[in-house]
């Protein structure tokens, strides 16, 4: 088996992707496609917690010190 060979592990078993059935390596393919949206869509939420942090904190600046 080759180092570069990607392999996949559920349920404790370790599979090599060649050696899958077509639709199951299509499934993982899914699901690599899937885990990349979410790392995305992940990062793309801590930059948009940033900006809420960030704007609340100028709100806070910006509002009167009292209560009217």
């Amino acid at each position: 088996m080759s180092t570069n060979e990607l392999e996949i592990t559920t349920g404790g078993l370790s599979y090599k992707v060649s050696d899958l059935s077509p639709e199951a390596q299509q499934q993982v393919t899914n699901l690599r496609y899937v885990e990349s949206e979410i790392a995305r869509l992940n990062a793309q939420l801590a930059v948009y917690e940033t900006a809420r942090g960030t704007y609340k904190s100028v709100l806070k600046d910006l509002l009167p010190k009292t209560a009217q």
